[in-house]
């Protein structure tokens, strides 16, 4: 059952480490079955109360899983694993696959940087100042205010997926179940298991979380929802003010929920926000810089509910302390010169995604960009179309970085595409993969 390697250990912690270092040096792979409890606990001369411990350590860790009678087997990808790693190697082909903003776009910050590190010089961050530049806080809550955001406190965290865990951590344990969309962020479709959670797959549409779903998914005892208010990764899905209206139906019979809103679209998108806030007793909505601005000023805003937004900055309090003032007086100077045009921005981007969706449609393929950076196509054998794309000069990322229950389909970003791109990666998507039913993303 377990080849040549030996589970050690007397206590819990020692045979649950055995179990991860295996996992961790490829001794133990993915999908091995490990042995039944008892048997175990016999072999190692322990109680089986014992490996039972080791066992729960290990699932909340997202080390193992396990199927009832079936047992517990090593997970097929170890949570520690992130889903960048499912690419294809774009040398000598045009990469869509990694999702980055256009460069083009991205505003210059040798200015903002130098005009930051001048402020230190004169009056430089110590210990026991505010975590936030109370500027910064006060930009940031009149923007979320203008866009019809709950009032609340605002933090800073060190990018969107840092919140999203903080704001778990603050409330979650090992073992609880958080709604995801489902096709959806990687990023946080790995963190969900690392942090001992369980992912509940929700289906998504051009509108964002299919309500029947959320419903399904809180009713099954979720205890979190994770949505994605505009530009969603990987679909493009936005929610609308119907759309928005039918969720905050459903979470308003859900008080307790954790609700968590992502609006990393802000700054490139020129849809309205319709936010989900307020029918809960808990909740966030985050904004980060990174699409706007540049993935390595690593910033992002949040508000929520007092509760939550102590619990966060009291743990960052026990731990980095706060995100770097240069940084925030770099995001600050930023915002004071309209570094950044959303609308312009917001239209570059939409020119292309629509053109892509549109010369994608003309050739039989369902395909789907409602905003932001990329285009969802769903097809009947990822893998095939992903090396067929490669041989053809395009490398776009394979649907399993996305998916969790959800049909098989690969994501293309549109930021290095120019016009006269649009025609050539048409045809070779139609090439590689055939025509595909429209509708949801199955």
């Amino acid at each position: 059952m377990l080849g040549e390697y030996p589970i050690e250990g007397r206590r819990a912690a020692e045979i649950a480490a055995s179990v991860e270092r295996a996992v961790g040096t490829g001794a133990l792979g993915p999908g091995q079955l490990l042995p039944p409890l008892r048997q175990l606990a016999e072999q190692l001369g322990v109680n089986p109360n014992t490996v039972a411990a080791a066992y729960r350590v290990l699932r909340e860790r997202g080390v193992i899983e396990t199927a009832g009678r079936r047992g517990s087997r090593v997970r097929p990808r170890p949570a520690s694993t992130p889903r960048e790693w499912i690419r294809v190697e774009a040398a000598g082909a045009r990469d869509l696959a990694t999702g980055n903003p256009d460069p083009a776009l991205l505003p210059p910050l040798g200015e903002a940087l130098a005009v930051a590190a001048a402020r230190a010089a004169k009056h430089p961050t110590l210990y026991g100042a505010p975590e936030v530049a109370p500027e910064l806080a006060e930009r940031a809550r009149a923007a979320l205010d203008a866009d019809g955001v709950p009032g609340g406190p605002v933090a800073v965290t060190s990018g969107s997926l840092d919140a999203i865990e903080r704001v778990l951590t603050a409330h979650l344990r090992p073992g609880d179940a958080v709604a995801v969309e489902d096709p959806g962020w990687g990023s946080l479709l790995d963190i969900i298991p690392a942090l001992g959670l369980r992912a509940v797959p929700v289906g998504v549409d051009d509108d964002g979380p299919l309500p029947e779903e959320v419903e399904r998914a809180l009713r099954q005892g979720a205890r979190a929802l994770v949505v994605t208010d505009r530009a969603q990764n990987p679909t493009g899905a936005a929610i609308g003010a119907a759309r928005a209206r039918e969720l905050r139906k459903v979470l308003a019979g859900h008080p307790r929920v954790l609700l968590i809103e992502d609006d990393h679209g802000h700054g490139i998108v020129d849809l309205p926000l319709h936010p989900l806030a307020g029918g809960t007793d808990h909740w966030v909505l985050v904004r980060s810089t990174a699409k706007a601005y540049g993935p390595d000023l690593r910033l992002a805003v949040l508000t929520g509910d007092d509760v939550t937004l102590d619990r966060v900055r009291g743990r960052q309090r026990l731990g980095p302390g706060w995100v770097s003032h240069l940084l925030q007086e770099t995001v600050l100077w930023l915002w004071r010169r309209d570094a950044v045009d959303p609308k312009a921005v917001a239209a570059s981007y939409g020119e292309r995604r629509e053109a892509l969706v549109r010369a994608l449609r003309e050739r039989g393929i369902a395909a789907h960009g409602r905003s932001g950076m990329n285009v969802w196509v769903p097809v009947a054998d990822e893998t095939g179309a992903v090396a067929r794309l490669l041989q053809a000069g395009w490398a776009v990322a394979p649907g399993a970085r996305f998916r969790v229950a959800s049909p098989q389909g690969v994501r293309l970003t549109v930021s290095p595409l120019t016009p006269g791109d649009i025609g050539p990666v048409a045809d070779a998507v139609a090439a590689a993969t055939g025509p595909a039913p429209a509708g949801r993303y199955d």
